[in-house]
């Protein structure tokens, strides 16, 4: 398959690489239909986030149709178009029984970002996003491997609304939605303008 990987600061390239595989019983493999560029892509491209590795593919905001499903995922089936979040979540630790699946305790098996030796806990998981997050190869591909498959993915119904109308969901909304709530802005918070 082909896919935009990363080969140093200012080095990107599509490639041919392998196709990825299941590798666990709640994965998927998603045909990549629309994938977008974050703003915090730049920062990896200006070689400004460390663990990247060479031949790593980019890319967390991506969607598409459901080609392989694991043996134990329920949540989606073959077939089903959906849009996939930028973090990878278990649904089942402390932080995701809560809803704060950017915390999740189990998708990032090394330390993150967390530089010094308290026992905080790294966040969850990223596609795409060096290996301070995991190591996931992400979407901008043809093909990718969704983990957790029956915690993330958000199943898109058959309607009129194209890629382009329902890609925000993976990155986009949820920032600034989350931006919003953190700023506290309520009805009036802003003066109007004359």
């Amino acid at each position: 398959m082909k896919a935009l990987t990363y080969h140093g600061s200012k080095d990107v390239r599509i490639e041919t690489v392998p196709d990825p595989v299941l590798l666990d019983v709640d994965d998927i493999i998603l045909r990549v239909t629309a994938t977008a560029i974050c703003g915090s892509d730049l920062h990896i491209y200006r070689g400004k986030i460390p663990a990247m590795k060479h031949g790593d593919i980019l890319g967390h905001e991506f969607m598409g149709v459901v080609e392989e499903v694991g043996a134990g995922v329920q949540r989606v089936k073959r077939g089903d178009r959906v849009v996939v979040p930028f973090t990878i979540s278990c649904g089942e630790c402390f932080f995701c029984g809560r809803q704060l699946f950017a915390a999740c305790e189990n998708t990032n098996p090394g330390r993150g970002a967390i530089l010094n030796k308290k026992t905080l806990r790294p966040g969850a998981g990223l596609f795409g996003y060096s290996h301070l997050y995991g190591g996931y190869l992400g979407g901008q591909a043809q093909f990718v491997r969704v983990p957790k498959a029956n915690v993330g993915p958000l199943v898109i119904p058959d309607s009129a609304l194209s890629d382009e109308q329902v890609l925000f969901l993976s990155d986009i909304l949820p920032t600034g939605y989350q931006a919003v709530m953190n700023a506290e802005v309520g009805e009036g918070t802003y003066p109007s303008r004359r």
